[in-house]
């Protein structure tokens, strides 16, 4: 029986609003529960951008330019020991069987992926298939070649401290070869990332021809040991440990870390900001200085580096993850003197990618909207 939805108790495709050059454009709105992760890529190859988000208890596949949405997956007890909620924490897009299109990856108490079909509206469910279960508080997916073998890898934060045998962890998984195939975890920081780790970074920030992973966590109360920015080493022999690499402690609500070279000076440095406190910072290679951005900015939760302007180097952006959230971009003059610019106000946000939604060429800003239980993609003005 097919599953094509054609209302889930939600507006799509609502008016466009324009805000201080950008425009607004509301894809989601008034879902039931919160949304904390999208992602978009062409899924039907037909030359506009679709959009991948979970909430309702369903995976939803939103169809572009004018969202009519799909379910794509239900999520149900019978899928994993874990009882799932009603929308993943996090996701991400791989081409796990290497057919050539990217699936989808996310975190619902369990890892899971679903295999995009040749037809991926018609209305019948994509196939689901459990990655791990045993890994617990899963904040962040992200992807990337960590052995160098030429396949992307997965990579995921075990951020529980109790209940799961791999408490406090990260975790990287070897994308299997077949579809049916085991994933391989590999636990490279083994009980060393306490205090409610949150979003990762992938970049060989050392030079030496390896990736480095990078991570935050938030700390407070409920998750004592965190307030940390920190990396890890990939060792030339993947038997031996990861060397743990601080940054910076005492950094209350830290959530984002991701590498770039920021200044063009041909070292690697840390863009990061404090999504459950203040601030976005970037720390200065190779010795890592921090030096504050936009201290005041309040719950930056989610955050991309790219270049948003289209002058070849490095902008950052984010959005407070509360209602009444600011959307902001820092235009970089390529030596890493940041000007701010606003972008949109009263926008929440969880999650955040630099995707060119209308395919004129320049990124756009999409949006899992989080308290706002919204999807919006910010349309960029750049000529």
């Amino acid at each position: 029986m097919k599953t094509e939805l054609v209302v889930l108790s939600v507006m799509v495709g609502a008016a466009v609003q324009a805000s201080n050059g950008w425009k607004k454009q509301v894809v989601v709105d008034q879902a039931k529960s919160a949304i904390n992760s999208a992602v978009a890529a062409d899924f039907d190859r037909d030359g506009k951008m679709d959009i991948l988000a979970s909430y309702d208890g369903h995976v939803v596949a939103l169809k572009g330019p004018d969202w009519k949405p799909y379910v794509v997956h239900t999520f149900s007890p019978e899928h994993s020991r874990n009882k799932p909620r009603p929308m993943c924490i996090h996701s991400c897009l791989l081409d796990v069987d290497g057919d050539g299109d990217v699936d989808f990856c996310g975190s619902n108490l369990t890892l899971f992926w679903l295999e995009c079909p040749d037809d991926p509206f018609s209305g019948e469910p994509w196939i689901y298939r459990t990655i791990d279960d045993e890994l617990l508080g899963t904040h962040c997916l992200i992807t990337g070649d960590v052995n160098i073998d030429g396949r992307p890898d997965l990579i995921a934060n075990s951020g529980r401290a109790t209940k799961t045998d791999f408490p406090n962890s990260i975790a990287w998984f070897e994308t299997p070869t077949k579809k049916d195939g085991a994933w391989k975890r590999r636990i490279f920081a083994d009980r060393d990332a306490p205090g409610g780790s949150h979003y990762m970074g992938l970049g060989d920030v050392n030079r030496d021809g390896r990736p480095d992973i990078a991570c935050a966590a938030k700390g407070g109360e409920k998750h004592p040991g965190g307030e940390w920015f920190a990396w890890w080493e990939q060792p030339a022999d993947l038997s031996n440990p990861w060397k743990k690499h601080m940054l910076a402690d005492e950094e209350v609500g830290a959530t984002n870390i991701l590498p770039i070279d920021l200044d063009g000076d041909g070292h690697m440095d840390y863009v990061a900001s404090r999504g459950h406190g203040t601030g976005v910072l970037w720390f200065k290679g190779p010795q890592f200085e921090l030096i504050e951005n936009d201290p005041d900015i309040v719950n930056p939760h989610c955050l991309i580096v790219d270049d948003l302007d289209g002058d070849g180097d490095p902008d950052v952006a984010t959005v407070g993850s509360q209602p009444d959230g600011e959307a902001v971009w820092y235009e970089n003059d390529g030596k890493a003197g940041f000007t701010r610019h606003d972008i949109g106000a009263d926008q929440g946000s969880y999650d955040l990618r630099a995707v060119d939604m209308d395919g004129n060429g320049d990124l756009d800003l999409l949006v899992a909207g989080h308290f706002n239980n919204n999807v919006v993609w910010f349309e960029n003005p750049s000529p």
